[in-house]
């Protein structure tokens, strides 16, 4: 009984190895139309497997799944390299039209916008609608005004009638590391000084 089953597994065994060689043979003399960079080619639903450097890409026609070696991932995809096989993934977000991972969008689709990789139709509050790159760039909201400085003229507090003082407010952390345009952030205006400088200067 033992050496029935033997046999068996044997003869599948063989079946499959007869099947690959097959589809290897058929790949590599180009017999199948879909088989161009395959190392295991199907008949009915295209590349298995492909060579080290390119990418799987599959996708669906009602139930049926076909694959393909590609050198680059069509746009709505990126590629992931692995120890056994490359594939081409699809980007989560159908508004992506190319990604860095599958929730993190590099660029979006005509109509959308782009805000700390995600897609939107309008830009998020805080944020600006930049047309040339279609992206949201933040709005920089610095903080209040300071009191206005002491009235001085040329560094000096005392001697002519009129000076100059000015105000600040401060820039968020955030809006300086990434360069952010701000409104203004430093105001002057003219006054009038209040003392005289010792010895009549």
């Amino acid at each position: 009984m033992q050496w029935i089953i033997f046999m068996l597994l044997l003869f599948i065994s063989s079946m499959e190895m007869l099947t690959q060689n097959r589809w290897k043979k058929q790949a590599s003399a180009g017999l199948l139309e879909n088989c161009t960079g395959c190392v295991l080619c199907s008949e009915d639903n295209g590349c298995i497997t492909c060579h080290h450097r390119l990418f799987l890409l599959i996708w669906r026609d009602g139930i049926r799944q076909y694959g393909m070696c590609v050198h680059t991932c069509p746009p709505g995809y990126f590629g992931v390299r692995g120890l056994e096989v490359n594939r081409c993934t699809k980007c989560r977000s159908p508004s992506c039209e190319s990604c860095f991972s599958r929730d993190f969008c590099m660029k979006c689709k005509d109509k959308f916008y782009l805000y700390k990789g995600q897609c939107f139709r309008q830009c998020p509050a805080g944020t600006v609608a930049q047309p040339g790159t279609r992206e949201c760039q933040e709005t920089c909201e610095p903080g209040p005004w300071s009191e206005w400085s002491a009235c001085t003229h040329e560094s000096r507090t005392c001697g002519c009638k009129w000076g100059v003082e000015t105000r600040v407010r401060e820039v968020p952390e955030a809006a300086r590391e990434e360069g952010t345009p701000c409104p203004a952030v430093l105001e002057t205006r003219r006054c009038r000084m209040k003392k005289h400088c010792p010895g009549g200067e």
